[in-house]
């Protein structure tokens, strides 16, 4: 596999009341092609500032960032939109879909912005929904259906252009916890069908669902812990140290977290 996401000392400074805030600290991050990485942090932690810079919504001020093997801290807003477009799949907590349209316009909008054949789209937004078992309710309209089917139907919209990598932002935030644990499933079941799956969350049983949890606290990089076969292994990053930690991955919380 090779890297997908390419991070490498990246900065984001804000103004405010004319002190500079440093929202991002020399943050550095590899994603490889096919890995759930879950970024976990409290508000106020930098995840938020950290998001939109994944998914190309705002540039860093000091760093470089790679998606796909292509340098996109340079690019203009243009360029950025089309990386987005055709990139990135997003998804939100609060779904974002649009009341006029059914399901299927929903899903076909970037395809729509793409220049995509009419045809082309409906067949690709079908298979999108299909992917999430709504393809029954493709006519439907956001208020005819369920909290959790809207997230599907935003998750098939995030599928529809096949994008590299799908960008979720609280996923479950507005949904009660056995919806949430569907949509969890889904967003598994496509990382195991090759999609690679960026989760931004302050919850960490949703941040375990991934094969990776990154702690991000005060705009720095404070862990990394990989999931395997019931344990985690966390690198712990700062202050010029690193080193392995093995825990049962029941009974694992680590201090930070809490």
């Amino acid at each position: 596999m090779s890297a997908l996401i390419q991070m490498e000392n990246m900065y984001k400074f804000y103004k405010l009341g004319g002190e500079t805030i440093t929202a991002l600290k020399d943050v550095s991050l590899t994603v490889e092609e096919g890995d759930f990485v879950s970024i976990i942090g409290p508000s106020g932690s930098g995840k938020s500032t950290f998001m939109n810079i994944i998914g190309c919504l705002d540039k860093g001020d000091r760093g470089t960032y790679y998606l796909g093997g292509k340098e996109v801290n340079s690019l203009n807003d243009r360029e950025l939109a089309v990386i987005r477009n055709k990139k990135i799949g997003f998804i939100f907590q609060n779904f974002h879909l649009l009341s006029k349209l059914t399901a299927l316009e929903n899903v076909e909008l970037p395809l729509l912005y793409r220049g995509l054949d009419a045809n082309l789209r409906k067949k690709m937004a079908l298979e999108s929904l299909e992917k999430v078992g709504l393809k029954d309710r493709a006519s439907h309209y956001p208020n005819q259906l369920s909290g959790g089917q809207q997230q599907r139907v935003a998750i098939a919209r995030a599928l529809a252009g096949n994008p590299p990598l799908l960008l979720a932002d609280e996923p479950t935030g507005a949904l009660d916890s056995k919806t949430s644990s569907e949509i969890l499933g889904i967003l598994t079941d496509l990382n195991r069908r090759g999609h690679t799956i960026l989760v931004i969350t302050h919850d960490h049983n949703v941040a375990r669902q991934g094969k990776r949890i990154v702690h991000i606290k005060d705009g720095e990089l404070t862990s990394d812990e990989r999931l395997f076969e019931g344990i985690e292994t966390e690198t712990v990053m700062g202050g010029g140290e690193s080193h392995e930690a093995i825990a049962t991955f029941q009974n694992f919380t680590p201090e930070h977290t809490r």
